[in-house]
């Protein structure tokens, strides 16, 4: 069932959303060679914590740590840890917050010192890919508009999306339905109304979609070994354009 959001709840949902985007905003400030991604993680916890919010990724479903934190080849759920960044890396981060029994949650993926052009433009194309979905989020559309323009955009580009992952419904619960593929035919699916609250997350490989997980249980990496991008917003469907939750 799709829960749609009442103004009050909506207004929870916001103030998660803004400790997201916060504690992306600190993340974003350390990126540098010579971090780990564990100091990473503790900077986002901290940031959380301090806002009143939870971590909403620690202890779900076993995960053990506050933020997702994927290099280079890993797609999503790295586990924060000693690897030290690098120059040319790039590293996508995934962040959610609970608070007031409501989630946020959003994704971004930053270079490390200087990349090439061929992974700015990576970026580039899934950070437009993911604006794309978020613009056919709208009421009346169905869901896989919104597949369709972030897969039609992405491989214009000569990219992938990857199949195995894909965004969902968010609320009350961090996952809840509908599930929302990065890829599809329009015009299918459920019908979008105000109130459905979703986040939308392209993970973009620059060469074959299909991914394995590592044997930690959790890292997903590009089965070909090139790098992948990741970007996601919680988003409010209205009367009119869709509502970014996650933004400062």
């Amino acid at each position: 069932m799709i829960i749609c959001k009442s103004e009050r709840e909506l207004g929870y949902m916001r103030e998660a959303g803004r400790v997201v985007a916060g504690a992306l905003a600190e993340v974003a400030k350390m990126i540098r060679p010579g971090v780990t991604t564990a100091e990473i993680n503790r900077v986002a916890e901290e940031y959380i914590l301090s806002k009143g919010a939870k971590p909403a990724f620690k202890g779900l479903y076993g995960f053990p740590a506050a933020v997702c934190a994927s290099v280079n080849e890993q797609v999503v759920h790295g586990i924060p840890g000693l690897k030290k960044l690098e120059n040319g890396d790039i590293i996508s981060i995934d962040v959610g917050a609970e608070i007031n029994g409501f989630f946020g949650d959003a994704a971004q993926t930053f270079p490390v010192g200087e990349i090439t052009p061929e992974l700015q433009k990576l970026i580039d194309v899934t950070k437009e890919a993911l604006d794309r979905g978020i613009k056919m989020a709208r009421n009346g559309n169905r869901l896989s508009d919104i597949s369709h323009a972030v897969q039609s955009f992405v491989e214009q580009n000569g990219y992938s999306v990857v199949r195995d992952y894909v965004g969902h419904g968010i609320g009350s619960k961090m996952h809840e339905e509908p599930q929302v593929p990065n890829f599809g035919r329009p015009g299918r699916g459920p019908r979008l109304k105000k109130g459905m609250t979703l986040a939308i997350e392209p993970m973009v490989n620059m060469g074959t979609y299909e991914v394995l997980t590592l044997p930690d249980n959790w890292t997903v990496v590009t089965r070909d070994g090139k790098p992948s991008v990741h970007f996601e917003h919680t988003i409010a469907i209205t009367d009119g354009d869709p509502i970014i939750l996650t933004m400062l």
